[in-house]
């Protein structure tokens, strides 16, 4: 497919490295114009803009990439629906609810699919976890418990993160709606949110921590905490079935490799019987997500990890913030 991206940051170079050799990226856009000339110059025949609308509206793209900050999400991305491309958009696709109802209403109306970067579903671990789960062999869900943080840099709280206007709310809205969606793809929706969020150390007007109890009508339980003061990055998610427990560690990177551990009990309990996976090297999980999403379109499939996804993501979000 010809793609564009609006966006050329570090999520946008990601997302054009992800495209691979059957896909071409055709028009980038950037307000910092040089950003999207440097990516531009790596991609033959591609043309560079420092308004969106060229991008959008340019005649060879097909799908839309956005990748920009929080509060020009939505508005990028409901711009390529109503032109009838397809959007591949950055979690957590909008700054709240309020604005990604807009862009649900005009993907719907328009029938065009749009597929949310919720690239951690397609981490190798979490593919891996996903396959056991489905099997049926943990049995049924008793609880959830997850971790994800890292430790900022100089001058964050000056990011555009630390500024609410942009970014609509901080490291829950971050780092949290990973840990949301994640939970929600094995346990399913949560009809109960409790939680707290604070700043213990930056100085911003936004939350540098977010601590979450969800549970299911079911009384499943996930129990959350997203940091951007964890000082060392980690990244932990465990998930407690009756007759076992998956838990993926790391993400690669500085989060540590990432690994898959399978902990089976056994009929005299006792020690488990454990099963691990590791994979080391690159982070595939851009290119994954998006053959993925090549893929549905070209069956005419709704992909997971969509608009309704998001949508639950920041309502639980916003519910704590309240």
């Amino acid at each position: 497919m010809n793609v564009g991206i609006v966006g050329c940051g570090l999520v946008g170079n990601k997302r054009a490295r992800a495209l691979g050799p059957d896909h071409k990226l055709v028009a980038v856009a950037d307000v910092e114009v040089d950003r999207a000339r440097v990516l531009a110059a790596l991609h033959s025949g591609c043309s560079y803009f420092d308004d969106w609308r060229a991008v959008v509206d340019h005649p060879a793209s097909e799908l839309i990439i956005v990748a920009t900050a929080n509060d020009m999400l939505a508005e990028v991305a409901t711009a390529a629906v109503n032109r009838n491309k397809p959007v591949l958009i950055e979690k957590p696709a909008a700054r709240n609810s309020k604005e990604l109802e807009a862009l649900t209403t005009a993907a719907a109306r328009n029938a065009v699919p749009v597929k949310v970067g919720f690239n951690h579903r397609f981490h190798p671990a979490f593919l891996k976890a996903r396959e056991i789960w489905d099997s049926g062999e943990l049995g049924d869900l008793m609880y959830i418990r997850g971790r994800y943080g890292h430790g900022g840099r100089l001058g964050y709280e000056k990011e555009w993160r630390a500024d609410p206007e942009i970014a609509g709310g901080g490291e829950l809205l971050d780092q949290g709606v990973h840990l949301i969606d994640l939970s929600r793809w094995f346990a399913g929706d949560f009809s109960d949110v409790d939680g707290y969020v604070d700043t213990y150390f930056w100085q911003m007007p936004v939350e540098d921590n977010g601590f979450m109890m969800l549970k299911t009508t079911g009384g499943q339980m996930a129990w959350l905490h997203v940091s951007c003061t964890e000082w060392k990055n980690l990244f932990s998610f465990e998930i407690f079935g009756r007759h076992g427990k998956l838990q993926i560690d790391g993400l690669g990177g500085s989060y540590g490799t990432e690994r898959l551990t399978y902990y089976k009990m056994l009929p005299q309990m006792g020690p488990p019987e454990t099963t691990f996976w590791e994979y080391p090297g690159d982070d595939q999980s851009w290119t994954t997500e998006f053959d993925y999403f090549v893929e549905c379109l070209q069956r005419k499939r709704q992909p997971e990890g969509n608009l309704n996804d998001a949508l639950a993501a920041l309502r639980i979000v916003e519910e704590l913030y309240q």
